[in-house]
């Protein structure tokens, strides 16, 4: 469980994406969905118990927070009814035998309580584990801990999650290549924003300072990481669209490492401008246009064979303009004009698995 999950981020704390009126706006979207899946939750957990219904209403509630996409919330679902159904075992195993004696079962109510705070970033599964222990541990002292009680959580919890998965299919749906596209495109722009800052420091500029904006790319590439997680989740059979998401993911981690090194540079007080970094810069920007750049969908599907064609000719145009600009691996560059390219020949690799179809096989991968 913690192996899968590891490598999940704390959802980063950056403004939502714009876009949309009415229920085209993303919180809007969010609360109708939300409504709808906490009803469908109402209705069917009071078929099941009309004493325990608010669990399958919490369930669809926790399950909306933070997800902004059906393969987030698919993701999501799934974990929460895994945490519960091994926090049942694992409750089931640590609670009866207390009998409900109250030094040991506050003992296991503290464990429980570090275990929800300190997992809550980093697995949901495991805290809802917690969760599901701590609720078992509670009716235990009680003493209204049984076996029907726990296979009731268990589907009232079950109830929850699938009102949730219902809500997103069919209310308002958007999908998780919309939501990931327009966190890359924030990504890039970001690291547009960051190479000019860097630019006019190493230019002079003494109200240039590209860390502010290397922290807000920093913030971006996790809500990026959030949202491609349902396509890189080891259970995810789409093989295409793994091998499409890990390798924009890795492009763009090595843009946030150029991009930190480029800032480093330009922190540094003796590093001297060159005439050289405003051309390396605005082939950065060029760069940047070109993929964010809105395309139609069908001449994105065709264009899959061409990208791949076109991304060839700009790293070969890269190392050209390196070359020619001294930035060659004999020659020693200068540190900033290796950042920059760097940070250009991952871009132009990320043309292929940007503009191709989103189905459709990773050449090279």
């Amino acid at each position: 469980l913690w192996c899968l999950e590891r490598d999940a981020p704390p959802a980063p704390a950056v403004p939502p994406l714009s876009g949309g009126r009415g229920l085209g706006r993303t919180t809007t979207r969010q609360a109708v969905q939300a409504t709808a899946g906490a009803a469908l939750a109402l209705l069917a957990g009071q078929l099941l118990s009309d004493q325990r219904w608010y669990w399958a209403v919490g369930a669809t509630w926790w399950v909306f927070v933070n997800t902004t996409s059906r393969g987030e919330t698919l993701v999501r679902s799934f974990r929460r009814v895994l945490g519960t159904l091994i926090g049942l075992g694992v409750g089931v195993a640590l609670v009866v035998p207390l009998h409900g004696a109250a030094v040991p079962t506050a003992v296991l109510v503290a464990v429980c309580v570090f275990g929800i705070f300190y997992s809550a970033p980093v697995s949901y599964t495991w805290m809802m584990l917690s969760v599901t222990v701590l609720a078992g541990s509670l009716y235990g002292v009680l003493g209204v801990l049984d076996t029907g009680l726990l296979v009731l959580r268990l589907a009232e919890t079950a109830i929850g999650a699938l009102g949730a998965v219902l809500a997103v299919l069919v209310v308002l749906p958007v999908t998780t290549h919309a939501t990931t596209d327009g966190w890359i495109q924030r990504a890039l722009r970001c690291v547009h924003a960051c190479t000019e800052e860097a630019a006019a420091r190493l230019a002079g500029s003494p109200a240039a300072d590209p860390a502010p904006r290397v922290a807000e790319l920093e913030a971006l590439l996790g809500r990026v990481r959030l949202s491609l997680a349902p396509l890189v989740h080891p259970l995810s059979p789409l093989r295409a669209r793994k091998a499409r998401a890990r390798r924009v993911l890795a492009l763009l981690d090595a843009c946030a490492r150029e991009v930190r090194g480029l800032a480093a540079v330009a922190a540094d007080p003796e590093a001297s401008h060159d005439e050289r970094l405003g051309a390396a810069c605005r082939r950065v920007d060029a760069s940047v246009e070109a993929l964010t750049a809105h395309r139609p969908a069908a001449r994105r599907s065709q264009g899959h064979r061409a990208q791949g064609h076109r991304s060839q000719a700009h790293r070969s145009q890269a190392h050209r303009a390196a070359v020619a600009e001294g930035a060659s691996p004999l020659t020693g560059p200068g540190p900033a004009l290796a950042h920059l390219h760097g940070l250009e020949r991952a871009l132009a690799d990320l043309a292929a698995p940007l503009h191709s179809s989103p189905r459709a096989p990773l050449a090279g991968v």
